[in-house]
């Protein structure tokens, strides 16, 4: 929703979909989700009850089998409601993607996540679909030649933000392999910690957030740079906590690290879609 009111509208941006359009895209991508973390619960138990006993639901709170026909509806509402939007834009090829996101989900849980890196790399990709489908449905199908400057300029702040979403997802990813690695040895899942040890996977993970605070420092400079409030917000709540992850992550060692690190991240992703708003104030 942060996309349609905090940058299509201000921009008198010409979108696609009607807000019941809109409404179902938001509710087919919320399925998805939540089809992702039935499917992953239902794969990890051996491993959660290690790692979060107190949360494994999957054979307690609900069997099995109960989880598995949740996961297929979810599953099917999502795919019909993207075949249904898909048909509304006259694109019906697009609904493939509703149907790769769902196979991917089950692939995921079931193979990618047991397999270095890799795993970590398809569920950001995944987070970072989550705005490209927006532009996807309701930016691209609206372009014309009249009206393609904004439109571009928009679906480029939007890529931007799906960039964002990737990078800390990544580092999320990673501190949670750190935080989960007792049971996701026990498992035979293979996680940056298991096969470097947990200080070098440490120094990944600076690493990586390194980067993404010279990049945000980068763009903040180039892009923001003019609106004072914009500076003081992105300094304030966005590099300022992955300064201090980028300082605590050298030492960490015990899961509260982990765990008070990946919440840390969890509000940096927040607030930088919040960040949104200040665009209708600088172009």
């Amino acid at each position: 929703m942060f996309l349609r009111y905090f940058l299509f509208e201000p921009f008198g941006i010409t979108i696609t979909l009607s807000d019941f359009g809109y409404a179902l895209l938001v509710l087919a991508t919320v399925c998805l989700t939540a089809a992702g973390n039935v499917i992953n619960d239902i794969y990890d138990v051996e491993t959660d009850q290690i790692n979060k006993p107190e949360h494994v639901l999957v054979g307690k709170s609900i069997s099995e089998q109960s989880a598995y026909t949740l996961f297929i509806i979810l599953n099917v509402i999502a795919v019909g409601i993207g075949f249904y939007l898909s048909n509304i834009i006259g694109k019906p090829g697009f609904s493939a993607l509703f149907i790769s996101i769902s196979a991917i989900l089950y692939i995921y849980a079931s193979y990618l996540k047991r397999t270095v890196l890799v795993g970590n790399l398809v569920i950001s990709l995944l987070v970072a679909f989550v705005i490209i489908v927006v532009a996807i449905y309701d930016l691209m199908p609206a372009i014309t030649p009249q009206n393609k400057a904004v439109q571009t300029l928009i679906f480029g702040l939007m890529l931007d933000y799906a960039v964002f979403a990737f990078a800390v997802n990544l580092i999320r990813e990673m501190v949670k392999d750190q935080q989960d690695v007792k049971g996701d040895h026990n498992s035979g899942i293979q996680t940056l910690p298991i096969i470097l040890g947990k200080t070098r996977t440490n120094k990944v993970i600076f690493s990586v957030t390194a980067l993404l605070i010279i990049g945000l420092i980068y763009y903040l400079y180039t892009y923001m740079f003019q609106n004072q409030v914009a500076v003081l917000y992105v300094l304030f709540l966005i590099l300022g906590p992955l300064l201090y992850v980028l300082i605590k992550i050298w030492n960490a060692d015990t899961k509260h690290d982990y765990r008070k690190l990946s919440g840390i991240l969890k509000l940096v992703m927040l607030f930088g879609v919040i960040s949104m708003a200040f665009y209708q104030f600088m172009l």
